[in-house]
């Protein structure tokens, strides 16, 4: 594929070619195309070392049809802050500065980098592409894994939680932090319009069900993603300036069904499928509790 100039490119035209290093029934690429058709071709994307690096591919040879910088796994947020005083001092103010990051670069080797660039409230749009674990490398554990989730490096399951990404950024009083998937596609979408026509710091985590990592058939990632927001594993919520909750999808369904689609949990017995049930009961009325205090009367 050759390389396209910005100046080349329409709104309406498919931002992610044809032809990437995806596997097959990948929610990363579903999700990166309709978080590219959102935000436009006016754009550069900063994407470290992850699953998306591997699908987009070596420069110039990009499947992006926007310019992309690669830079180390942990540095993400410098590179995009770095890029948005470049671009500001060229006069282009209105181009957007979006990173694509898995959760090992998210939740763990770039948090320290991200917390700074928040602390600061840095002009861009941070997209963390969540499969819950290090899945281009072996399947292993990071902290975006959840309770009992077995991986590559904890063969038994993982004895702790879940780390509250969403949260914790939302306590550095950022204009805008929500989570999304492609299994709700519209509010995906939504979410991504709102995020652009903001600045400051934003922050969009989208739940991607790992097809060989979380052991899902081909078929069933969307299906995975849906059940992830319907059983509360995954709750869809926004958070702006660090104070007003809004949840956006409600709980219906127990969680061992999203569990059976899922290979990962299949050694679990009932006394854990019934913990992670309390366990999720108890987030999601927390949730709720913090939604209701901060929504206007």
């Amino acid at each position: 594929m050759r390389t396209t100039a910005l100046s080349e490119l329409h709104a309406d035209e498919p931002m992610l070619c044809a032809g990437h290093a995806a596997c097959p029934g990948c929610i990363d690429a579903l999700s990166v195309r309709h978080v590219l058709a959102g935000i436009g071709p006016d754009a550069v994307a900063v994407i470290p070392p992850s699953c998306m690096a591997i699908i987009a591919g070596p420069q110039p040879y990009s499947s992006l049809k926007i310019p992309v910088y690669q830079p180390t796994l942990e540095s993400s947020a410098a590179a995009a802050s770095g890029l948005r005083r470049a671009l500001d001092a060229q006069g282009k103010r209105d181009t957007l500065v979006v990173v694509f990051a898995g959760d090992g670069g998210t939740y763990d080797i770039g948090f320290q980098c991200l917390s700074s660039a928040a602390e600061r409230n840095e002009d861009f749009l941070y997209v963390c592409l969540d499969n819950e674990g290090y899945m281009n490398t072996g399947a292993q554990k990071s902290s975006s894994t959840p309770h009992y989730a077995k991986t590559g490096s904890t063969p038994a399951g993982k004895l702790t939680r879940k780390k509250n990404l969403t949260e914790i950024m939302a306590a550095h009083g950022v204009p805008y932090v929500a989570t999304a998937s492609a299994g709700h596609l519209a509010d995906l979408t939504r979410k991504v319009a709102k995020a652009k026509a903001m600045r400051g710091t934003r922050l969009l985590t989208l739940l991607i069900p790992c097809l060989d990592g979380w052991g899902v058939d081909d078929d069933k990632g969307l299906l995975a993603a849906r059940l992830a927001v319907e059983t509360g594993a995954f709750p869809l919520l926004e958070v702006e300036d660090g104070e007003r909750y809004t949840v956006n999808a409600a709980k219906t369904r127990p969680i061992g069904e999203y569990l059976a689609v899922q290979r990962r949990y299949r050694h679990l017995g009932s006394d854990q499928v019934a913990a992670l049930q309390a366990e999720i009961d108890e987030g999601w009325a927390r949730l709720q509790q913090r939604a209701a205090a901060t929504t206007p009367p």
